[in-house]
C-alpha cells in the first residue's frame, strides 16, 4: 500500500455493540484509532430482533468511536452471526481448452462458480467461498495456478451461507443509521485475522468464540478454513442457568457470572461460599461456590460437547496440530482451557495476535477479537484487489472468493 487507509468495524453482538476504527499504514502497520461500545438491547442469540432499539445503541457506540479516533464514519466492515449460518465444501471442475497457452485468472473464476453450483435452501445465500486449494492435473495443493500449464485444473471451496433475509436485516438496520456496509464478515473468520497467525493455521488449529448469545467457531487445516459454524448458546444461557438453579434476579445473576463464576469443579472447599448481597429488589442469599461452578461448567460443556460432535463427523479434528484458541467474553472465564483440553483432547494455546498499535487493552482483550479482526480482514481484501478501485461493492459480494490461508 502507498498510503495509510482508514477502515471500521461493527459488531451487532447479543451483549454490546462495538465500532473499531482503525489505520492501515503504508507499511501493513495497524493503529487502533479509537473503539466505541455500548450495551446492545434489540438483539438475540446475535440477531436483531428490534430495529430501532439496535439503531439507538449502535448510535451511542458511533459516536463515541467518531469522538476517541477523530474520524467521521461513513463505511463499515459488518460481522454477521446467527445459528441458521452454515457451511459446506464442495469441489469444482474444468478442463482446460487445448488451444490455451496456460491457466488465467478467468479460469479460476470459472473453476470457483462450479464449485459454488451446490444445492442450498431456497431461503439461503452465499456469504463466503474460500480456497482451500487447487490442483492442476493431479498436481496436488498449488497456491496459484495462473501462468501453469495444465488440461485439468481443480479447486476445493469452504462454502458459508444463512438465510438471506436476516443478513439483509442486519443491513439494512445499519444502512438506516445511516452508514454503508462495504462487506459482510462471518464473525470467526473475522477474529480470526487477530487471533490466529499463519503458522497456527498451517498447523491446524480451532478458533473457538464464545460471546454473550453465540458460539462461533472455525477451523483451519494446512492453511486452510476446512469447517465453520455457529451454535446459539452464549454467556447469556450461562446467567439464565444460575438466575434458575439459585433463584436469583437475571441482574444478580449477570454480576455473579462475572465475578465469581468458574468452570472448575475440582478441588472446592466444601465450605466454599459465594454471599450475595440484599438491594431493593432482592433479600440477599448464600449460595456454595461449588454450586455455581457446577452449573457454570455443565454449560460450557454442553458448548463444547456440541462443536466437537459437528467437527468429528467431518474427520478433520485430527489434524489439529497447533491446538484450540478460545476467545470471547465467556472465554475469560477461570477453569475453561482445562474444561476445553479435556473435551478436545487437545492444547489450548494463548492467542497469537497481529502486530497493531493503539489501545493495548482493545486488541489483547478476547472481548473485541472480532471487531478489531474486522479491520485486518478489510486490510487483506484490499491487497487482494490492489488495481479494484474502491472496496467491495456488498452488491457483488455472494460472488467473492478468498484467499488460502485467510
Amino acid at each position: 500500500m502507498a498510503r495509510s487507509v482508514i477502515y471500521v468495524g461493527l459488531e451487532i453482538g447479543t451483549s454490546k455493540v462495538c465500532v473499531v476504527v482503525g489505520e492501515v499504514r503504508s507499511d501493513g502497520a495497524i493503529k487502533i484509532l479509537g473503539v466505541g461500545q455500548h450495551p446492545s438491547a434489540g438483539v438475540r442469540k446475535g440477531e436483531i430482533v428490534d430495529f430501532e432499539t439496535v439503531q439507538q445503541c449502535l448510535h451511542d457506540a458511533l459516536v463515541k468511536a467518531e469522538d476517541r479516533s477523530d474520524v467521521m464514519v461513513k463505511n463499515v466492515f459488518l460481522a454477521v452471526t446467527g445459528a441458521h449460518i452454515e457451511s459446506l465444501n464442495n469441489r469444482g471442475t474444468i478442463r482446460i481448452a487445448d488451444d490455451q497457452a496456460e491457466i488465467t485468472p478467468e479460469n479460476l473464476e470459472e473453476v470457483k462458480e462450479i464449485a459454488r453450483d451446490v444445492s442450498l435452501p431456497g431461503e439461503n445465500a452465499y456469504i463466503h467461498s474460500i480456497i482451500q486449494h487447487y490442483y492442476v492435473d493431479g498436481q496436488e495443493k498449488v497456491l496459484n495456478p495462473v501462468g501453469m500449464l495444465g488440461q485439468k485444473l481443480e479447486a476445493d471451496y469452504h462454502i458459508i451461507h444463512g438465510v438471506k433475509t436476516r443478513i439483509q436485516n442486519a443491513i439494512r438496520c445499519v444502512r438506516e443509521v445511516p452508514l454503508e456496509v462495504e462487506d459482510i464478515v462471518f464473525s470467526p473468520i473475522a477474529a480470526a485475522q487477530v487471533v490466529l497467525n499463519r503458522e497456527a493455521k498451517q498447523q491446524g488449529a480451532l478458533l473457538i468464540d464464545i460471546g454473550g448469545g453465540t458460539t462461533e467457531y472455525v477451523l483451519y487445516i494446512e492453511g486452510a478454513v476446512v469447517a465453520s459454524g455457529c451454535l446459539g448458546i452464549g454467556g447469556d444461557h450461562i446467567t439464565n442457568d444460575l438466575s434458575i438453579v439459585l433463584k436469583i434476579p437475571l441482574t444478580r445473576a449477570e454480576k455473579l457470572k462475572i465475578e465469581r463464576c468458574s468452570a472448575r469443579i475440582d478441588d472446592i472447599a466444601p465450605d466454599a461460599y459465594v454471599d450475595l448481597e440484599a438491594d431493593t429488589h432482592f433479600k440477599g442469599s448464600k449460595v456454595e461456590q461449588i454450586v455455581v461452578n457446577e452449573v457454570v461448567n455443565a454449560r460450557i460443556s454442553e458448548v463444547f460437547e456440541l462443536i466437537r460432535e459437528r467437527l468429528e463427523t467431518t474427520g478433520q479434528l485430527r489434524k489439529v496440530g497447533k491446538g484450540i484458541f478460545l476467545t470471547g467474553g465467556v472465554s475469560l472465564t477461570g477453569g475453561i482451557a482445562e474444561l476445553a483440553e479435556e473435551i478436545f483432547e487437545l492444547p489450548v494455546q494463548r492467542n497469537t495476535s497481529a502486530s497493531m498499535s493503539g489501545p493495548a487493552a482493545i486488541f489483547e482483550n478476547p472481548q473485541y477479537a472480532t471487531p478489531v479482526g474486522l479491520i485486518r480482514y478489510a486490510q487483506l481484501l484490499d491487497e487482494q484487489r490492489p488495481q479494484g478501485g474502491p472496496l467491495s461493492n456488498l452488491g457483488k459480494k455472494f460472488g467473492r472468493f478468498f484467499g488460502r490461508g485467510r
